[in-house]
């Protein structure tokens, strides 16, 4: 059974699975999420179609946001391909990011690809959010090239259910 919704009290939070009409609102809290990085506005619309939520993709039931009070402040997003889950995007917002919130997300998304009976997650991170991944017991198994960025690379990392 995956975990669809769930609230946690003590900050009035509520994680739940999200419906297409957040797509927007996803979206936009990815591009500013990234933005929270320095990256400039070229680098933006470089990626804005990559970070772009689309209403099918949420109704794919593989998007699950954190609420406060009916306001989104995090989201993440999983695909799978037994027996591993890919997370394509986690982002929280940016004037909230420190307070554990990721964490939340993190949990939740490690707790639907158990509950899915998947073996790991894999990201491919931004190298911002490498650290916090690595922090959630992530294990860095190699980098690919940026589409981006030349000569970036960003970290492939690899966690064990």
């Amino acid at each position: 059974m995956v975990p669809v919704s769930s609230t946690i009290e003590r900050e009035r939070l509520q994680l739940r699975q999200a419906a297409p009409g957040d797509a927007a609102a996803l979206t936009d809290l990815a591009l500013r999420s990234k933005r929270h990085w320095g990256y400039d506005d070229a680098f933006i619309d470089a990626v804005r179609a990559e970070l772009t939520v689309s209403e099918e993709q949420v109704a794919g039931g593989r998007v699950f946001v954190l609420e406060r009070e009916g306001r989104i402040i995090g989201f993440y997003g999983l695909n799978w391909d037994p027996p591993t889950a890919d997370l394509t995007w986690m982002f929280v917002d940016p004037t909230i990011i420190g307070r554990g919130h990721g964490r939340r997300l993190w949990e939740h998304a490690v707790g639907t690809a158990r509950a899915l009976g998947y073996r790991e997650i894999v990201i491919e991170s931004d190298p911002y959010a490498e650290g916090f991944y690595r922090s959630m017991g992530a294990r860095r198994e190699g980098g690919s090239p940026s589409r981006f960025i030349p000569g970036r690379e960003l970290p492939f990392l690899r966690y064990s259910l």
